[in-house]
């Protein structure tokens, strides 16, 4: 257990993955939306943050490459299929699926996203941080994506639930990514460098997930997990000496470093080799995300 302000960090008692307790209450993290996150990350998008998008963009669609092949194995094909990515911020995910021929629509929380994402021809829900899926209607999609958004919000499993529920079809796919917390390479640094366990952030980040926990809160909710997938351990930076935590210069240059890595593999056609390895890592609660793939039980 760790303590950080006024929170402490615990194994949920019921599902098992760590979180802030107490849990923040709904006012406290729609006042933190409103008053820190939309203002400095929303707001500024048209100029500074639409800068990092571009910068980024090459890596993220790398990314989306790999969930939409997972998701196309397991589904038999994306042809004629559809994509509801909820939490779809300024929809750089709905744009790339849409480029594959998928029927593309999002669910945001801030208003500003929702209007540029409208202005780019897709559907899009704004919703609250706890969302209602009902206001969706009743079409179910093939694909539903959840990135990032997990570890926000104030009850998980219910949301897990309300998308098997409202959302996604019977024999469809749910892709869950979210920050990797704990793991070995991040607790070790923690230690050696004495670095406050600087992830654990509440109240923007409430749950922390490692592969194992993510798997069973899945399975609690009523899905199945076929495949699990983790992301780079860029925490392997800090344990050869490149703090990054808190230096955002050194920050950005392990994650050069990282792209590098991953566009040369890919570059020589090892694209498959390479998403092999980050299932072994997320076999070993490795990784600096994790994504599991899984299918509602019949």
């Amino acid at each position: 257990m760790t303590t950080t302000n006024s929170y402490q960090v615990i194994d949920d008692p019921k599902y098992g993955y760590a979180r802030v307790d107490p849990i923040p209450t709904d006012e406290e993290v729609e006042r933190y939306y409103q008053e820190e996150f939309y203002a400095t990350t929303y707001q500024a998008f048209n100029d500074s943050a639409q800068v990092v998008q571009d910068e980024q963009r090459d890596f993220n669609r790398m990314r989306y490459h790999d969930v939409l092949d997972i998701a196309s194995s397991i589904l038999g094909g994306m042809t004629g299929r559809s994509v509801f990515d909820i939490g779809c911020g300024f929809g750089e995910f709905l744009k790339f699926a849409s480029e594959q021929g998928l029927h593309c629509a999002g669910m945001e929380v801030s208003t500003e996203a929702v209007d540029h994402v409208k202005g780019l021809g897709f559907d899009v829900f704004l919703s609250e941080i706890q969302t209602d899926f009902s206001m969706v209607g009743d079409t179910r999609f093939n694909l539903v994506t959840l990135f990032n958004v997990l570890e926000h919000v104030r009850e998980p499993v219910k949301v897990l639930t309300d998308i098997r529920t409202h959302l996604i079809d019977p024999k469809g796919v749910l892709a869950v990514d979210v920050p990797n917390e704990f793991n070995l390479f991040q607790t070790v640094a923690n230690d050696e460098y004495d670095l406050e366990q600087w992830w654990v952030a509440p109240p923007a980040h409430i749950n922390y997930f490692s592969p194992t926990s993510l798997k069973r809160t899945l399975e609690h909710s009523g899905y199945e997990v076929v495949d699990t997938v983790a992301s780079f351990p860029l925490e392997l930076f800090l344990l050869m000496g490149d703090v990054y935590v808190h230096d955002q210069e050194k920050g950005r240059a392990c994650h050069d470093r990282r792209v590098q890595f991953e566009h040369t593999l890919r570059k020589h056609g090892k694209t498959a080799e390479l998403v092999e390895f980050y299932r072994l890592l997320a076999r070993a609660n490795l990784g600096r995300q994790v994504t599991c793939y899984a299918r509602p039980r019949a």
